[in-house]
């Protein structure tokens, strides 16, 4: 098991590092002035919508803890990532890693992974910290960048729920539409990082 997940957590990081920041998973800028534009903004980029999504479909499939340790680690993550980018500290490839986010999460549910409760914590979050960043750096040009940022939290919650709720479905009606939806999501973020 561990053995497995170091491999995904190893090509997780060589794509990352060989990616150029050609790729740009985050089409849409932000003139956010209140919490609704903040509440608007994941639903409108397919790039964050998959993620979060594919956040809750994860954790829901790996079950127990995880249903809330996966969603509540990628909102903490996201909140400092839109702090260090509010405060002008950069990270590298920053599209880049938004669009592996949604690839590697998509290969997480596709193969069903299960990794220890840490590591997939700690991935997550690392991949949460890319979105807030994305975001912190587009803050200070708001109107009310605090307002915008509840609303962005809450929107991003939301979607960790939508993806829970649907993988509860889905292990109902079909076991393996959980699995196929992963596929999806994968191939969305290779096309993403293709762009």
């Amino acid at each position: 098991m561990i053995t497995r997940v170091g491999r995904f957590a190893a090509a997780c990081g060589v794509a990352l590092a060989l990616t150029a920041d050609l790729a740009s998973a985050h089409p849409i800028s932000v003139a956010g002035a209140s919490v609704l534009d903040g509440l608007a903004h994941p639903f409108l980029g397919w790039d964050h919508a998959l993620a979060m999504i594919a956040v809750g479909l994860w954790a829901a499939q790996s079950g127990g803890r995880a249903r809330w340790t996966l969603p509540a680690s990628f909102l903490v993550a996201m909140v400092v990532g839109a702090g260090l980018g509010m405060a002008g500290i950069a990270l590298p490839r920053v599209e880049s890693a938004i669009a592996l986010s949604v690839l590697a999460l998509g290969i997480a549910i596709a193969s069903a992974a299960r990794p220890v409760p840490w590591v997939g914590m700690a991935l997550v979050g690392l991949f949460a910290s890319f979105h807030g960043h994305a975001h912190g750096t587009e803050m200070p040009d708001a109107l009310a960048p605090a307002l915008y940022g509840f609303g962005f939290v809450i929107a991003t919650a939301a979607l960790h729920g939508i993806g829970i709720v649907a993988a509860g479905l889905a292990g109902r009606v079909a076991p393996m539409l959980a699995r196929v939806t992963g596929a999806a999501i994968a191939i969305a973020g290779a096309l993403l990082l293709a762009v």
